[in-house]
């Protein structure tokens, strides 16, 4: 791809660097962007370097927060008894969209997986088990996708925690084999979410 413009060509660049922006995508969005008010790609540029330099990550449950607790973790309405395992933040997002759930979350930050070099001590576990020994959690659901990784994490956490008898569920099977949690509709994961069964039964299972 020729550029008559260095500036440009950096530009697109560095857009193309973006997850599934491909070169001629990126081009399209900075030719864009230079068609918008000037004020408006400053805003947009601003934003971006906020996000980057001023987002906080919760101290309780590592959700992306604007503060040292997520407004989830800071609700008093919420049910801090009950905490629920997340891959990421994007599986916060979609049990929130299903209005069925009124409890805490724990993002993992990813999940187990020898093969691209992720351990438990890559992941959020640690803080995890001690929310478990030293608060009092009445259950753990665990609500990462049904892959083999996710199978893996779940059963590395449930060993972790076993000693402390804290109750454990998995989401129901609604979730097909193989999906991915984010992109479950809105239904399905809030049926999941309230039909949860013992993670126990699911190891049976297996």
């Amino acid at each position: 791809m020729e550029f008559s413009s260095k500036l440009l060509e950096n530009a697109v660049n560095e857009m193309s660097q973006l997850p599934g922006i491909g070169k001629r995508t990126a081009l399209r969005l900075v030719l864009h962007l230079l068609k918008q008010p000037k004020e408006q790609s400053q805003k947009l540029a601003s934003s971006l370097v906020a996000v980057r330099e001023e987002i906080n990550f919760c101290e309780n449950c590592h959700n992306i927060s604007d503060s040292k607790l997520c407004e989830i973790c800071a609700n008093p309405r919420r049910d801090e008894q009950l905490v629920c395992v997340v891959e990421d933040i994007r599986d916060v997002m979609a049990i929130e969209n299903t209005s069925q759930y009124r409890g805490h979350y724990h993002v993992l930050g990813g999940k187990i997986s020898p093969m691209d070099g992720i351990g438990p001590g890559d992941l959020t576990i640690p803080s995890l088990v001690n929310r478990v020994k030293n608060r009092t959690i009445r259950e753990l659901i665990f609500a990462l996708s049904s892959t083999m990784e996710g199978d893996t994490t779940n059963f590395y956490i449930y060993k972790q925690i076993e000693p402390y008898n804290v109750a454990t569920t998995t989401i129901a099977r609604g979730i097909a084999v193989g999906d991915e949690l984010e992109y479950a509709d809105e239904i399905t994961l809030g049926r999941s979410i309230l039909h949860r069964v013992p993670f126990e039964s699911s190891l049976k299972n297996n």
